[in-house]
């Protein structure tokens, strides 16, 4: 293979990457703010687009922050897109930093465990936990009424950030 096809296969690869680089921002209070311009609306749920540098295109994600119930200065967001490719589809959260990485990131839909998933890399404002979505997991989030992601401080003390998933089959449905 030569070294074109290899650097075009690592963009379209990064490009998602590039993309939650780009869709998310921190203020002061560390609360993540989306970026990019809204294209819908769905219950709490936004569709975003941006094309994000070095993209062929526009890429756009399913997005939702929120606070924690108790302390509304540790956010959480939640982006769900597709992969430049279009043959993944990734669900990416941005948690606050500080949080026990080994802990990784719990889930609950509605009051059913679904797992934890580990956190991938760091950047300057937060920690990404990355879940590759099977379509048991889409038919979860869509048929559900809300979404608890569980974040660790300590090995004893989760922080639970309830959210809604009303609207979410609709953006799901909506993403290009």
């Amino acid at each position: 293979m030569s070294l074109h096809r290899h650097v075009r296969r690592f963009v379209r690869l990064l490009a998602p990457l590039t993309f939650l680089l780009t869709v998310v921002t921190f203020s002061s209070a560390d609360r993540a703010q989306a970026q990019g311009a809204v294209r819908s609306v769905h219950g709490e749920w936004q569709v975003r687009c941006d094309t994000p540098p070095g993209a062929q295109g526009e890429q756009c994600a399913l997005i939702q922050s929120v606070t924690a119930e108790d302390r509304a200065n540790i956010g959480l967001t939640v982006i769900v897109l597709k992969t430049a490719d279009k043959k993944s589809r990734l669900m990416r959260v941005v948690a606050p930093l500080g949080v026990l990485l080994p802990s990784g990131l719990g889930l609950k839909i509605d009051n059913t465990d679904i797992g934890r998933a580990g956190f991938v890399r760091c950047l300057p404002n937060g920690c990404v936990a990355e879940v590759v979505m099977d379509d048991n997991l889409v038919g979860q989030l869509t048929k559900g009424q809300t979404a608890t992601f569980i974040i660790f401080q300590t090995p004893e003390e989760g922080i639970g950030f309830p959210m809604s998933l009303k609207g979410f089959g609709d953006g799901y449905a909506k993403l290009p």
